[in-house]
C-alpha cells in the first residue's frame, strides 16, 4: 500500500469540513475555484463519499449548476459526476431533484462540463428515474451530441443513445427533431 495517505476518519472528515468551509467563508471566486475542484476531486474517492455526504457536498455541487460562472458549473457537475457512481449519493442527487439541473449543463459551450453531464446522466438512469433521464429532449440532444465532430462528444452520446434509450424513444426523437434547426430544444452544439 505505498504511496496510500493514512488519514483516520476523523482527519479526512475535518479535512473535508475545513475545506467547505473555506467555500463559504471565502469572497475570492478563485479561492472558491480551487476549493470546488478539490472537492470533485475528492468525490473520486469511495472513501470519502460518507464524509462528502454528511457536509452536504452534494447540494453544494447541485449549486453550483446555477451559476453564472462557468468554472463553478464545471467544477459543480464533474463532481456531481464522480459522486453518482455511487448508489447513496445517486440516490441523494435523485431525491434533490438533479436530474433537470445536470440536464441544464448539457447547453454548455465546455466540452468538459457537457461530457460531465451525459455521464452523471448515465449513472442517475434507475428504473425509477429513466424516464426523467431519457426525457425526449434529452434523446434529442443525445442524437445532435452523436453527429458533433468531437469524438469524445460523439461516442459518449452514441453510447448513451445505445445503452440507456430504447429504439422507440431514439426513433420518436428523431421524428420530433425533422424540420427544427440543429439546435433545437435551446440546447446548441459545443464548438468543437
Amino acid at each position: 500500500m505505498a504511496g496510500k495517505s493514512h488519514f483516520s476518519a476523523s482527519d479526512r472528515f475535518e479535512y473535508l469540513q475545513g475545506l467547505v468551509t473555506e467555500f463559504q467563508d471565502t469572497d475570492s471566486e478563485e479561492a472558491k475555484e480551487q476549493v470546488l475542484a478539490n472537492l470533485a476531486n475528492f468525490a473520486y474517492d469511495p472513501s470519502n463519499m460518507e464524509a462528502l455526504r454528511l457536509l452536504q457536498v452534494t447540494e453544494l455541487f447541485l449549486d453550483m449548476l446555477t451559476e453564472e460562472n462557468e468554472n463553478f458549473v464545471e467544477f459543480g457537475i464533474g463532481g456531481l459526476c464522480n459522486l453518482s457512481m455511487e448508489r447513496e449519493s445517486r440516490d441523494q442527487i435523485l431525491q434533490s431533484s438533479g436530474v433537470p439541473l445536470v440536464i441544464s449543463c448539457l447547453s454548455s459551450n465546455r466540452d468538459e462540463t457537457v461530457l460531465s453531464a451525459i455521464t452523471t446522466l448515465m449513472n442517475l438512469t434507475t428504473a425509477a428515474s429513466r424516464s426523467e433521464t431519457t426525457d425526449s429532449a434529452v434523446v434529442q440532444c443525445m442524437l445532435r451530441f452523436s453527429l458533433t465532430q468531437n469524438p469524445r462528444l460523439r461516442n459518449l452520446a452514441s453510447v448513451f443513445l445505445e445503452d440507456y434509450c430504447t429504439q422507440q424513444q431514439v426513433d420518436r426523437a428523431r421524428e420530433e427533431m425533422q424540420g427544427q434547426s440543429q439546435s433545437a430544444v435551446g440546447i446548441p452544439l459545443p464548438k468543437d
